[in-house]
């Protein structure tokens, strides 16, 4: 990874470190490392995995796992295997502690490499990681995940597209700050994953827009702002299903 990279990886792991040390409260500082609404994203990214095809005694890879958003829920309902990356330390052993699985795998990465070997894993996630990188390394990104794919494998990643008007802030929140340091917000074009998995040897199997209700539900759903899903939801972001 670049030097910048990195550097962008030392400022996060010291911002987790800061939350924990500003809340008081460890679990309440891992969630909101990675975001609000931490349980129902949870549940409706299970439902997704689930529903694009992941066999129940499959191995899932989780690249950007995080404090465990996905791995909670799924581990009660999962009997295969599991890896979860992430580049912060704090939020792997948030991770590790929430499932209780001494059977799967909580690793610590830095560059764009995936922990496992060739055609192990039954399918590959993404959620909230390419909207945070060049599309360079995205594709980087994918390159390893279709390294460690099975024949017949999939990958879901979520992204951000200019066609779907809740990401537009996003965008506006990029105009404000130009100039001045900050993560990066990336957006994603249809056309642009078509030429991916072309080059990858990929096929796209659905792509799903983030502002429109998409994942069968096990459950209804409530928010933290009292919005609630029934039988499909959708937690923002597009959604694309590769397989291979």
């Amino acid at each position: 990874m670049t030097e910048d990279r990195f550097e962008h990886v030392t400022l996060y792991r010291r911002h987790v470190a800061q939350l924990v040390e500003n809340r008081g409260d460890r679990a309440a500082a891992m969630r909101e490392a990675i975001g609000h609404e931490f349980e129902a994203y949870g549940l409706m990214e299970r439902d997704l995995v689930i529903a694009s095809g992941l066999p129940r005694n499959g191995l899932l890879v989780d690249v950007g796992c995080g404090s465990g958003r996905l791995a909670g829920p799924l581990s009660s309902c999962h009997d295969g295997g599991y890896l979860g990356t992430d580049i912060v330390p704090d939020l792997l052993d948030y991770a590790r502690d929430l499932v209780e699985r001494p059977d799967w795998r909580f690793e610590l990465v830095s560059g764009l490499t995936i922990p496992a070997g060739d055609g192990e894993a039954d399918m590959v996630c993404f959620f909230s990681v390419f909207t945070h990188l060049l599309h360079e390394e995205s594709y980087s990104y994918l390159a390893e995940a279709r390294r460690v794919l099975r024949p017949g494998g999939k990958i879901v990643f979520s992204f951000m597209e200019f066609c779907v008007d809740e990401h537009w802030g996003v965008f506006e929140s990029n105009l404000a700050s130009i100039g001045a340091a900050h993560p990066l917000n990336q957006f994603m074009s249809r056309d642009g994953i078509e030429a991916w998995a072309a080059h990858l040897d990929l096929t796209i199997e659905h792509i799903y827009r983030g502002d429109i209700p998409y994942i069968p539900l096990k459950q209804p759903i409530e928010m933290e702002t009292g919005q609630r899903f029934e039988e499909l939801g959708t937690f923002g972001q597009s959604v694309a299903v590769l397989s291979c």
